[in-house]
């Protein structure tokens, strides 16, 4: 069955005291368009696709794990009109326009981990799925935080996408289809080896679990949740935190997981069983070294935590989702090492957060590392009656507006429809 097109309007993607400054937010932006592009504007069509949190499954979907992840109403927004050239001409708000020729598209070294990348690789995506593409020009702006562990470039290339399917394709294309694609641009043309839980959050949105055994047709659940029902809200905090060069680390993981897989000749771990890992575990440690085998220990008991995550909220058991929360958050930090990079050591920030959200908590709620890790942010679920103190002592150390409440979206990549 083909997917149906979604035309979203604001009081879906946004908290309702959003509303206004959201809805000037988009009439900035179409504005900008006409102004940039020098444009009456009369054919433009608006996109959005939103970044994502992971609450389960830390560092789990490269070797093909279970996750739970959700859309949330951070988000990147295009106002687009179609070109009759084949041609995508992109200008984000405070960078540089590119121009990407669609007759063009194949991997181009130097565009690694650049924006053009992204474009050229997600255009290369849809003509291999045998979807089709088309010219475009578009003005884009985001709220997505860099390095956040929201997934800013997921968003971009599930955007991207999105533009694709509904100007060139009915908007028929698939989330899963799109997710897919835009993990192929960020693999192969943008340079990195991610997962497919970022991208898949982004574009199916709402609240889901994934299992992605079968990466071709992972198994998505959407998890009917009302958070404000157990009276605790989802926040980010920014640690500002560099990633600059963090790279590597995030690679190193994905890599020592896989070649610890390979050495019982399969390519990823969730073909084993943590079993495995134990009567072997001296001729791994020898081989591969001791943080492999941890980071392949935590593999298999953060899948467990994502079925646990799953069944506590399908039951209303909001305190052992919790637990399973901070579980996995000391997982994260003792056993799969994503809390500060060993090549910069002085560097802590997440530690600094987890400190400190853990004594604004008061031994409640649950904080954990959020997103690829390294540096960037921290998540926390947080009582309604602690939210404002909890949100004044993180900004006492990381600064004002660095702590964000968040609403879980509905809906994935979208177009949106805003009222005259």
């Amino acid at each position: 069955m083909a997917h149906q097109p979604i035309i979203a309007t604001l009081d879906l993607l946004y908290k309702e005291e959003a509303l206004e400054q959201q809805k000037s937010r988009y009439e900035k932006a179409i504005s900008a368009y006409k102004d940039y592009f020098s444009s009456e504007g009369e054919a433009i069509r608006i996109f959005s696709a939103p970044g994502r949190t992971e609450v389960g499954g830390n560092h789990t979907d490269h070797n093909c794990g279970k996750v739970l992840a959700a859309g949330v109403d951070m988000d990147i927004i295009a106002v687009v009109e179609p070109l009759d050239e084949p041609v995508v001409i992109f200008k984000s708000e405070g960078f540089d326009e590119c121009r990407i020729s669609l007759n063009e598209l194949a991997v181009v070294e130097e565009e690694k981990n650049t924006t053009p990348a992204l474009i050229r690789g997600v255009a290369k995506g849809m003509k291999n799925k045998g979807f089709s593409v088309g010219g475009f020009r578009a003005y884009a702006t985001s709220n997505v935080l860099k390095g956040s562990g929201l997934s800013s470039s997921a968003a971009f290339e599930v955007l991207v996408g999105t533009v694709f399917s509904y100007l060139y394709n009915d908007g028929k294309v698939s989330p899963i289809k799109i997710a897919q694609i835009a993990q192929y641009a960020e693999n192969v043309f943008f340079g990195k080896p991610s997962g497919l839980m970022d991208q898949m959050a982004s574009s199916v949105g709402g609240f889901v679990a994934i299992d992605f055994k079968d990466v071709e047709s992972p198994i998505i659940e959407n998890i009917n949740v009302d958070f404000d029902s157990f009276g605790h809200a989802l926040c980010i905090i920014d640690t500002k935190g560099d990633h600059a060069d963090l790279t590597p680390d995030y690679a190193a993981i994905p890599s020592e997981m896989k070649a610890v897989a390979q050495f019982f000749s399969v390519p990823v771990l969730r073909q084993l069983c943590k079993h495995d890992i134990i009567l072997n575990i001296n001729v791994l440690r020898k081989q591969f070294g001791d943080r492999a085998v941890l980071r392949s220990l935590h593999f298999f008991e953060e899948n467990k935590r994502v079925e646990k995550l799953v069944n506590a909220l399908k039951r209303n058991d909001f305190q052992a989702f919790l637990d399973s929360i901070n579980e996995s958050g000391n997982s994260s930090y003792k056993y799969l090492q994503n809390v500060f990079s060993s090549s910069h050591v002085e560097q802590q920030g997440l530690g600094i957060g987890l400190n400190i959200a853990e004594f604004a908590l008061q031994r409640k709620g649950a904080s954990r590392v959020h997103g690829g890790g390294f540096a960037g942010t921290i998540q926390a679920f947080v009582p309604f009656e602690l939210l404002k103190e909890f949100k004044m002592e993180m900004e006492k150390v990381f600064g004002g507006g660095s702590c964000h409440v968040l609403k879980i979206r509905p809906v994935g990549g979208c177009e949106v429809k805003i009222d005259n």
